[in-house]
């Protein structure tokens, strides 16, 4: 691995690329390309799932991996238990199951979450999608693209998607997706 070097004049380390391209990501601020940092991507972690998200994906001091396109722009950050987040040309990120893990164990019940049932359950581990009429519970902020975390009755994170409905429309409907299941998690995760 390379060092980035000082990317802000100020003495802090920047980001490091490994031969297959990808950089470990420190506290840096902007990189020497310009491009967004951790702190700039923790805020929009904030602002995306509420304060507290972006420090829980991106700890301060966690040594991550950044994939970067072409042009600079992160495009995926991983730690070494898996990806955290994709980061889509939106400005938005989508949840790897590592994220939702992370975002699991701060945010508060029911912020982002989609709970189901025992009957659910064993599909949605198996990547299948979640339909309305097999949703217990829904965060009421919860809208149509919004990267929700499925969650077992009992609080087992199981998967992460995409919420295809409202919350309120969630809980109306007895038919329709409404999650697009993107990772679950192996029972012995």
């Amino acid at each position: 691995m390379s060092d980035a070097g000082d990317a802000n004049g100020d003495g802090s380390r920047g980001e490091t690329e490994s031969a297959d391209g990808e950089r470990t990501a420190s506290d840096s601020g902007r990189t020497n390309t310009g491009q967004a940092g951790l702190p700039q991507l923790r805020v929009i972690a904030d602002y995306q799932f509420g304060a507290g998200a972006g420090e829980a994906l991106f700890p301060s001091g966690e040594s991550l991996r950044v994939k970067r396109t072409t042009s600079g722009r992160p495009e995926q950050i991983h730690a070494d238990a898996g990806r955290i987040v994709s980061f889509g040309t939106d400005g938005r990120f989508t949840l790897g199951l590592e994220g939702g893990r992370r975002l699991h164990d701060v945010l508060s019940h029911p912020a982002y979450r989609v709970v189901v049932d025992d009957e659910s359950e064993p599909f949605v581990r198996d990547e299948k999608n979640v339909f309305a009429k097999f949703v217990l519970e829904a965060g009421e902020e919860i809208r149509p693209g919004d990267e929700v975390l499925v969650v077992h009755e009992r609080g087992e994170l199981i998967a992460v998607g995409t919420a295809q409905l409202a919350a309120e429309a969630i809980a109306d409907f007895e038919t329709g997706m409404a999650v697009n299941v993107r990772e679950g998690a192996s029972a012995e995760n």
